[in-house]
């Protein structure tokens, strides 16, 4: 099996799409005024994410863990110029942050952001999405697919980062941690789930595609 490692990383990002200006100033002001930087999806993920996007070609997004914004915006360039993406980020403290970032950009005006916690905004929230990124918290992310489930139509996709959580759910070793024991939780979860289509792409931390299939 082909082995990631940093050389193959800049080989990827030299033959792929550039990063477009404020995603670069997204990147770069997160690694220099946020905790866990790490977080922010970056040139190579959110090329994909973008390209998804496109080829889903949803009507209506929903994105559950906002953090600095750098996903929201690489799906917003995949969306077509009339459809909308709802964003959920639990901390209050980014909401400045984030607002003036979305009204700056042309599709600002069709990213709608909410803050508070997932689980409790999505039982106000009305509609169906055609496609969900589930990158919030790792701990819940079970309950996550459950509560968006039913409000994802069939044919519809729902996406889930960091699911192979930096390695440390593969091997045989019951997982010490509880995000570790969570995210693997949630893999056999996924894995066993009868209405879902699904395949794990090794992309940075993991991302788990799933089609709902009934």
């Amino acid at each position: 099996m082909l082995a990631y490692n940093d050389h193959l990383e800049e080989y990827i990002l030299a033959h792929i799409d550039e990063e477009p200006q404020v995603l670069k100033d997204v990147y770069r002001r997160t690694h220099l005024h946020h905790l866990y930087p790490r977080m922010c999806s970056g040139h190579y993920q959110g090329r994909l994410l973008k390209m998804l996007t496109a080829m889903i070609n949803p009507q209506r997004v929903l994105e559950l863990g906002t953090f600095t914004g750098y996903s929201t915006l690489a799906i917003a360039e995949g969306l077509n110029d009339t459809a909308i993406i709802d964003t959920v980020e639990i901390d209050e403290e980014k909401e400045p942050e984030l607002t003036t970032l979305f009204a700056s950009q042309p599709m600002g005006d069709r990213i709608h952001l909410h803050i508070g916690d997932a689980l409790t905004l999505l039982d106000t929230m009305e509609g169906s999405w055609d496609m969900v990124f589930i990158d919030a918290n790792k701990r819940q992310y079970r309950q996550y697919l459950d509560a968006v489930f039913d409000k994802v139509p069939v044919g519809g996709f729902i996406l889930a980062d960091n699911t192979l959580w930096d390695m440390k759910v593969v091997g045989s070793n019951e997982p010490k941690d509880s995000q570790t024991r969570a995210i693997a939780e949630f893999n056999d979860y996924v894995k066993a789930h009868p209405r879902l289509e699904k395949v794990i792409l090794p992309v940075r931390d993991g991302l788990t595609l799933m089609r709902r299939i009934s």
